[in-house]
């Protein structure tokens, strides 16, 4: 839908160094059917900022009025920083949202979205919480990740932290649908929709990062949670290995 603006923007180390590609393609690890250009976080969010200067909500009502799977991974990117950018009521966004979260696909296009979403520090946090159970309890993979990673950005506090703690000790993980099929080693081929690690990976890996930074903020409840918990055993691991690998934590004991 925007491509003209955001192709000129492409580094050329992506258009001509093969191995270059190669990596950027990996982390991001986009789903086969979705076309990836090449851009970084800084000029998705530079293009973000011309379109809402512009007319931010025009162009989030085209993004909304768009088959889904022709957008490429920048330009569902860039839909959701303007939707973090509009100027509008909180019960307007969520609906912005509700037909946004759904076109999630990517853990990329998920994180960056929820680390931008600063007006959640300000919103009502009990009608937020309400709201974000109905993603909480999806079968889709990134409704839910989006769910913990929103949860990890904005209510882990100390009053909200043991809320959220039950919350993500009930998650169905069989319940939880992935479109990732989960291979043994590192993928042959680029972008062909794989991940090494049991399915769903990305909402795993989710709870994961945030028991990893809940332990840097609340290490005493942190702790005392995984110990009580019903988490599968591999997340618990992944989060281990997370506490270990964080210059924040990796001298707090995970257990």
């Amino acid at each position: 839908m925007i491509t003209n603006l955001l192709l000129p923007l492409v580094c050329e180390r992506f258009r001509n160094d093969a191995r270059y590609r190669e990596g950027h393609l990996r982390v991001i690890n986009a789903l086969p059917a979705r076309k990836v250009l090449g851009l970084h976080t800084p000029e998705m969010k530079a293009v973000a900022r011309k379109l809402h200067l512009t007319d931010g909500t025009g162009y989030i009502k085209a993004f909304e009025r768009e088959k889904q799977e022709t957008l490429c991974y920048e330009e569902t990117v860039v839909w959701g920083l303007l939707i973090n950018q509009c100027k509008c009521t909180l019960q307007e966004r969520l609906q912005m949202l509700a037909r946004y979260i759904p076109v999630m696909d990517n853990w990329a296009v998920c994180d960056s979205f929820c680390a931008a979403a600063k007006w959640a520090a300000r919103a009502d946090k009990e009608y937020l919480w309400q709201w974000l159970q109905q993603w909480f309890a999806s079968s889709r993979e990134f409704e839910v990740r989006f769910a913990v990673v929103f949860s990890m950005c904005y209510f882990l506090n100390s009053a909200w932290a043991p809320v959220v703690f039950d919350r993500i000790d009930s998650l169905d993980f069989n319940n939880i649908k992935s479109d990732y099929r989960s291979i043994k080693g590192k993928p042959k081929n680029i972008q062909e929709g794989s991940v090494q690690g049991a399915e769903p990976y990305y909402v795993r890996m989710a709870v994961a990062w945030l028991l990893a930074t809940a332990l840097a903020h609340h290490p005493a409840i942190t702790r005392s949670f995984v110990a009580a918990s019903h988490l599968p055993a591999d997340v618990v691991k992944l989060y281990v290995r997370k506490a270990r690998e964080s210059f924040r934590t990796r001298d707090v004991p995970a257990l």
